[in-house]
C-alpha cells in the first residue's frame, strides 16, 4: 500500500504516522507525530474523515463561491422525502408523547414494522425484540464490530468497500484483512478468495450486497455459496443491506434482480449474522437518522447494552416518520427507483463513451464504479495524474467535476460517481469528462 493510500484511508495509520497530505482536497489522514504523553487518544486521532464526505464538502465549499461545480460524491438521494413520512412527522411533532425518551432499542411498533420488512425482503423471520433501532446505519455498523470483535480479531473485507468499514473494525480493535476484486469480475469476491484469507484470528466476514462504493450484486447462487463457507467454519457475518430495495434489471427483461439475504440463501447461518439497514437511501431520509440491527438475542442484548450508554434511543418523531415510511404506501419509493434505473443507464453509456473508462453496469444502488487505470500516466491539460487521486484533483480542477477516488475505498486507479443527483447535471457533468479527457 503506498503513502497516499495509507494516509487517505488511515487503514493502518497510529500515533508514529505522520502524513502531511495535500492532494488538492485538503490535508487527509493527517496524524500526529508520537509523544510520550499524546494530548488526544491515539486511537481516535489515527482515524480518517470519511473520504467521500470530505470531496462532497469541498465540492461543495467550491460552489458556494460561485463555481459550477458538478458533484458525483454524495451518496443520498437528491429527492425530498415523501410527503406522507414528512407529515407523520410533522403529527408526532405535535404529540407530547413524542416528546420524550423511547426505549433504548426503539420505539415498539418500530421494531415490529423492521420485524415485517426482515421477513418480506430478507426472508427471515424474527421477533421484534430482535431488533434494536439506530442513529442510521453507521451507528449500526459501529456498535456490530464493538460488540463483536476482540483486539486482534480478523474481520474479512470484500474490497473495494465503503470508507467507513476499516475505521469501525480499527476502533473496535479489530485488523481488516482486504480481499480485492476488480472489475474484470464485477467487484464481487470468490469463496476461494475467502478460504486463502481465512487464519485462525478470522471472526467475522462483511458481507454487503448491493455493493458501495460498486453496485455490484451477489447472485443468489453466490450468496448461498458464501453463506455456506461462513457457516462451515463458524464466522459471524455482518451483512450490509441498507441498498436491498435498490436494484435494477440485469437485461433487457425490466424485471430487477433481488439481492438476496444471505440468512435467505443460508438461514442456518441467523444465529451468527447481524443484519444493519435502514430508511436513508430507499426513502430519501438520509437526515434522518435511523438505522436498525437484526440479530441473534444475545448480540441484540449486548447492542441495547451499548447503545443505552452510547446514544439512548433515536430520535422520536424521526422513529414515527420510519414507521411511515416502512408501513405506507411505496409509490414514492418505487419512482426513486425508476428514476436511478435510468440514471444508471445512462451513466454508465456515457462514460463507457470515454477512452480509458471500463465502467461495469452494476444492478444495485446508486453508483458506478470505472476502472480508470488507462488513463493513469497520460497527460490532460499539462497534468500527468499517477494514481486516482490525482485524477480525481485533476478532474476538479479542469473540468470542476468532482468523483470519490479509489484509494478510498481500496486500491488505486477507480474512480466512485453516484448517479444519485438531477438528470441534467448528471449528463453536464460527463459531457465536461469526455471534453477533458478528448483534450
Amino acid at each position: 500500500m503506498d503513502r497516499a493510500t495509507r494516509c487517505l484511508t488511515s487503514l493502518y495509520a497510529r500515533s508514529d504516522t505522520h502524513c502531511p497530505l495535500d492532494t488538492g482536497f485538503g490535508t487527509l489522514g493527517l496524524v500526529p507525530e508520537s509523544t510520550p504523553t499524546p494530548r488526544l487518544s491515539t486511537k481516535i486521532s489515527a482515524i480518517a474523515e470519511s473520504a467521500t464526505l470530505k470531496v462532497d464538502a469541498k465540492a461543495k465549499a467550491l460552489q458556494a463561491q460561485g463555481r459550477p461545480v458538478i458533484s458525483y460524491a454524495a451518496g443520498e438521494p437528491d429527492f425530498p422525502t415523501p410527503e406522507h413520512i414528512v407529515e407523520a412527522a410533522l403529527v408526532a411533532a405535535r404529540d407530547p408523547k413524542a416528546h420524550r425518551y423511547t426505549p433504548a432499542a426503539g420505539l415498539p411498533d418500530l421494531r415490529a414494522a423492521i420485524a415485517e420488512k426482515t421477513l418480506r425482503d430478507s426472508g427471515l423471520e424474527v421477533d421484534p425484540s430482535r431488533v434494536i433501532v439506530t442513529n442510521g446505519g453507521k451507528q449500526s455498523v459501529y456498535e456490530a464490530f464493538q460488540v463483536l470483535l476482540n483486539p486482534g480479531d480478523e474481520v474479512i473485507v470484500p474490497t473495494p468497500f465503503w470508507t467507513t468499514y476499516p475505521e469501525a473494525i480499527a476502533l473496535a480493535d479489530g485488523v481488516a484483512v482486504d480481499v480485492f476484486a476488480d472489475a474484470s469480475q464485477n467487484y464481487q469476491v470468490t469463496v476461494e478468495q475467502l478460504e486463502a484469507a481465512r487464519t485462525p484470528r478470522t471472526k467475522v466476514l462483511l458481507f454487503v450486497s448491493p455493493s458501495n462504493p460498486t453496485g455490484s450484486v451477489y447472485s443468489p447462487e453466490q450468496t448461498k455459496a458464501i453463506g455456506e463457507w461462513a457457516l462451515e467454519h463458524g464466522i459471524w457475518v455482518i451483512s450490509d443491506e441498507i441498498y436491498q430495495n435498490l436494484t435494477y434489471s440485469a437485461g433487457d427483461s425490466g424485471e430487477a434482480v433481488k439481492a438476496i439475504s444471505i440468512v435467505e440463501a443460508v438461514p442456518e447461518l441467523a444465529e451468527q449474522t447481524l443484519l444493519v439497514n435502514g430508511v436513508a437511501k430507499t426513502y430519501a431520509m438520509t437526515g434522518w437518522r435511523v438505522g436498525w440491527t437484526v440479530g441473534p438475542a444475545d448480540a441484540i442484548k449486548a447492542l441495547g447494552n451499548l447503545q443505552s450508554h452510547l446514544s439512548g434511543n433515536v430520535n422520536n418523531i424521526a422513529q414515527r416518520a420510519a414507521i411511515a415510511a416502512l408501513t405506507g404506501p411505496q409509490d414514492a419509493a418505487e419512482a426513486m427507483r425508476e428514476a436511478f434505473d435510468r440514471r444508471r443507464k445512462l451513466i454508465v453509456g456515457e462514460l463507457n463513451t470515454i477512452d480509458g473508462f471500463d465502467t461495469p453496469t452494476p444492478q444495485g444502488a446508486f453508483y458506478v464504479y470505472p476502472d480508470v487505470r488507462a488513463l493513469l500516466g497520460r497527460t490532460f491539460g499539462g497534468v500527468t495524474p499517477r494514481t486516482s487521486l490525482e485524477l480525481a484533483d485533476l478532474m476538479l480542477d479542469q473540468a470542476e467535476v468532482a468523483a470519490v477516488p479509489g484509494e478510498a475505498f481500496g486500491p488505486s486507479g477507480y474512480l466512485r460517481f453516484s448517479y444519485a443527483l438531477g438528470d441534467d447535471q448528471l449528463l453536464e457533468g460527463v459531457k465536461r469528462l469526455q471534453r477533458l479527457f478528448a483534450s
